[in-house]
């Protein structure tokens, strides 16, 4: 066995300049960023440390995958490869990509946080904290005695205080959830140990209380298991990632930690019930027909149940997005028979197997409340479904994409446009 030293097991393919300033350029730059190093623009910034999120160096071969990436309107590969991944690698079935750790925040406090919650944690994180502050709930944390001294070198200062997280149980009925930050951000990307993991779960289930992990750091969080814990120096870091998620009930991540991306995250739950509320429970809920389970970046609105009154040759799905735009000025668009367009060889409808009111969410755009404006709208028209009894007819069509440049009227009018 060789003695030597262990180099990296890498080498740099790409370079990128950096700018070196001087210090009296650095502090007529930071005076004009009005002494906020946020508002500094990246050139004037010789080493950058503000974060790791997002700004690590992607290997060759996740630059690959990115151009081999299947980028389909709906049921993209890359979707299920994703999905796959995740429930492999931590054991939660139903997935929600988001664009980065906060949206899946977002998601999944939307439906478990209301007004007067106590949500206990380690310690929560900024954007933690202001989503469950947003939503009227108080952040508790709940550090370790020593996890703020830092002359003591303890290896799981990242640890939840037990006693105190039992103590705000038995005080408080609305506790959603409690939380646990893997690594410890705030006290520095401290560690939890396997054993403060476990008897957390084992105080969620005495108290019936769901365990929710923010897991950004898992990798090293399981690395430090791994190196500091009695009993885990043979587990593999697989192994033990896979032992702490088999314990939480749902988990929120942001991929440009420990994912080594520069941007992308999800939540991964095995509650499908908290999946469905977190993709669309709200139409559900009200009996609106819509495909199950909702993809990634769309709902899409079953037309030809939601107003079967109208015929299939009225084109019933563009009648639901007209519809939709009269109530609430919200723009969808028809997937099905006008967009099948009529058969080059006969001239007649190819008619759609389902026609779809396609309702696409641009990423980081809409808020939550805007989207549950957007779901209103279409209960609104849902309760008067009955009323809609006449769809619409083509008055005149191109050969080809005609559903870019139709023209059209309802039905009781076409007579006095034609």
């Amino acid at each position: 066995m060789s003695d030597l030293p262990m180099p990296q097991v890498w080498r740099t393919k790409m370079v990128e300049h950096i700018h070196y300033s001087t210090k009296e350029q650095r502090e007529k730059w930071i005076q004009a960023a009005d002494y906020n190093l946020f508002n500094l623009r990246s050139d004037p910034v010789f080493i950058d440390l503000l974060t790791d999120s997002g700004t690590g160096a992607m290997s060759d071969q996740q630059w690959a995958a990115m151009m081999a990436g299947d980028e389909s309107y709906a049921g993209s590969s890359s979707f299920h490869k994703l999905q796959r991944t995740v429930a492999d690698i931590f054991g939660l079935q139903f997935l929600l990509p988001v664009h980065q750790g906060r949206a899946a925040e977002n998601a999944l406090f939307s439906i478990l946080v209301k007004p007067g919650d106590i949500i206990p944690a380690n310690s929560h994180f900024d954007t933690t904290r202001a989503h469950i502050e947003y939503r009227k709930a108080t952040a508790i944390d709940c550090p370790a005695d020593v996890a703020f001294n830092t002359l003591v070198d303890e290896p799981f200062k990242g640890n939840i205080n037990l006693s105190v997280l039992r103590k705000i149980l038995e005080d408080h009925e609305k506790v959603p959830f409690i939380l646990l930050t893997l690594t410890c951000n705030v006290t520095g990307g401290q560690p939890i140990s396997m054993e403060n993991i476990t008897a957390v779960k084992q105080i969620a289930t005495d108290y019936g209380k769901p365990l929710v992990i923010d897991s950004a750091r898992f990798a090293e969080n399981a690395w430090f298991i791994q190196q500091r814990e009695h009993g885990f120096r043979q587990n593999s870091i697989r192994e033990i990632t896979r032992q702490i998620f088999l314990m939480a009930d749902a988990m929120l991540m942001s991929a440009k930690k420990d994912g080594l991306v520069n941007i992308g995250g999800f939540m991964a739950t095995c509650r499908q019930d908290w999946f469905d509320a977190a993709t669309g429970q709200i139409l559900i809920n009200a009996g609106i027909p819509i495909q199950r389970p909702v993809g990634g970046h769309a709902v899409l609105v079953n037309a030809g149940s939601f107003l079967p009154a109208v015929p299939q040759e009225e084109y019933v799905a563009q009648t639901l997005a007209v519809a939709l735009y009269v109530e609430a000025g919200v723009r969808g668009v028809e997937i099905g028979t006008l967009l099948n367009g009529r058969d080059p060889s006969t001239g007649c409808e190819r008619f759609a197997e389902v026609e779809f009111l396609r309702l696409a969410i641009p990423r980081r755009v809409y808020s939550n409340e805007q989207m549950q404006y957007v779901a209103r709208a279409l209960i609104n028209i849902y309760r008067r479904r009955s009323s809609v009894v006449r769809g619409l007819s083509i008055v005149e069509e191109k050969p080809i994409l005609r559903h870019f440049t139709f023209y059209c009227a309802f039905k009781s009018q076409r007579a006095e446009v034609s």
